[in-house]
């Protein structure tokens, strides 16, 4: 079952953009935040069910209905030079790239894959991925991670689709603190993803995070589209890039990160 924050309480917490919301105020990070409003959920009583599960790190070098917002300008696929991919399998994800591998982004632990992307890595601009439903986990996994950190001005000019909800993420991101780049990297974080809505021109995807306790996780979607070649974050028009909140007790429903 999943505990859907937006029902719970009457602080309007879930209604803010996810950059005003209490959880990454305190913690600055997006694994922190959603822990934290599974404790709330607890707190109020709310139930959970499903299966456990778990991730194993390797070494560095149901669902919230989804929205997908509607492209205004739709793309070709005019790839950037030198960003070319497979993009031949087009089916949603039932399990990770098999080449799939972590690499560290600050004190995070982040998803890449030769073949799904990212390709390119420019500071903290990781780009070029597979016009495919992995191509489009992969990048959300990196680009939303990066934006807690400094360098998170380039990924929003550079990874964020333009419009009203990319002004609004600049003005509420501004007035946050970033990540610190150093110290513990953090090897629980994300533990599998789930594809809700997908075409070549935009997809949702659903995010789950380990939380404090055996068998507790987090979840949230975030929406992308194919702009300029790529895909980038699709902000609402106020900023808002998570969104569907919960809490959940298992993987079950989700492909899950395996080495």
């Amino acid at each position: 079952m999943v505990n859907s924050g937006r029902s719970r309480g009457g602080s309007g917490e879930w209604e803010k953009p996810f950059w005003q919301q209490r959880g990454w105020l305190l913690s600055a990070g997006f694994f922190v935040a959603l822990l934290l409003f599974g404790a709330v959920a607890l707190a109020t009583g709310g139930s959970s069910s499903g299966g456990g599960g778990s991730t194993t790190r390797a070494d560095d070098a149901s669902s919230p209905t989804p929205t997908v917002a509607q492209s205004e300008d739709r793309t070709t696929d005019a790839r950037p030079k030198g960003c070319r991919t497979d993009d031949s399998d087009q089916d949603k994800p039932t399990a990770a790239p098999k080449d799939f591998r972590w690499k560290v982004d600050g004190t995070t632990l982040v998803p890449v894959s030769k073949t799904a992307g990212p390709l390119k890595y420019d500071g903290p601009v990781w780009s070029c991925y597979a016009h495919t439903p992995m191509g489009a986990v992969l990048a959300v996994h990196a680009i939303t991670d990066h934006l807690g950190y400094s360098g998170w001005r380039d990924v929003v000019e550079r990874q964020v689709v333009p419009g009203a909800g990319r002004d609004a993420l600049i003005a509420s991101r501004s007035q946050e603190k970033n990540r610190p780049t150093s110290g513990k990297t953090d090897a629980s974080g994300y533990s599998g993803f789930s594809v809700l809505a997908y075409n070549k021109e935009e997809a949702t995807v659903m995010l789950l995070v380990r939380g404090p306790s055996e068998g507790v996780y987090g979840t949230t979607s975030v929406n992308v589209r194919w702009h300029d070649g790529d895909w980038k974050l699709a902000p609402d028009p106020d900023g808002t890039i998570y969104s569907g909140m919960a809490q959940v007790s298992g993987t079950t429903g989700f492909v899950t990160w395996e080495a």
